[in-house]
């Protein structure tokens, strides 16, 4: 094995994954795909009853999913605290199964962890962010383990990317991914 191999053999083994509902999984993706440190990001559905449900079976609301982007992440670029604050910061995380105009349980805020830390590291952040009082209700995020997770159709995968200006993109994706870059500015790629 080459040195050059070595090293990439190694950076692999160290990724982790996170896996977050926020809403629209395209809103979701479209900002952690530009944070320094993700090096992919998968959109699908977890949390669900059905085995390898299709998009409009997760629409219909009866299969327990969630719209979710799995993201693999380098830790020694950017820690799972730091994608836990992006995203709290980037959805609501007080709207019961809903983000705006998306309404139904596929929308919920829900956090999947892949790990014990995973799972502390997330309801430790929910109580500091409720003993902060930044939040005038309730945070109704969950935080579930991961038991499934089903890859969506290949045209949702880099949706905004590929559909820049499609009506949702322009009228929901772009405002969440601007308002993102200003307060994020730091952690984007370059």
């Amino acid at each position: 094995m080459s040195a050059q191999q070595f090293y990439i053999n190694q950076e692999k083994s160290s990724l982790q994954k996170a896996t977050f509902g926020g809403g629209c999984f395209w809103c979701t993706e479209a900002i952690f795909k530009q944070i320094n440190g993700v090096v992919e990001t998968v959109v699908g559905y977890a949390g669900g009853h059905v085995e390898n449900p299709t998009y409009e079976q997760v629409c219909s609301d009866s299969t327990g999913h969630a719209e979710v982007c799995q993201v693999t992440f380098n830790p020694d670029k950017i820690s799972y605290e730091e994608l836990l604050e992006i995203f709290f910061k980037t959805h609501d995380p007080t709207s019961l199964n809903r983000q705006g105009a998306d309404i139904g349980t596929q929308y919920r805020s829900v956090i999947f962890y892949h790990d014990e830390t995973q799972k502390r590291l997330a309801t430790d952040y929910i109580k500091k962010l409720e003993k902060s009082g930044i939040f005038t209700q309730k945070i109704v995020t969950t935080i579930e383990p991961l038991k499934n997770f089903y890859r969506a159709e290949e045209y949702h995968q880099n949706y905004f990317e590929k559909n820049p200006y499609s009506s949702y993109c322009i009228f929901v994706v772009s405002p969440k991914v601007e308002k993102f870059k200003k307060i994020f500015n730091n952690k984007l790629k370059r």
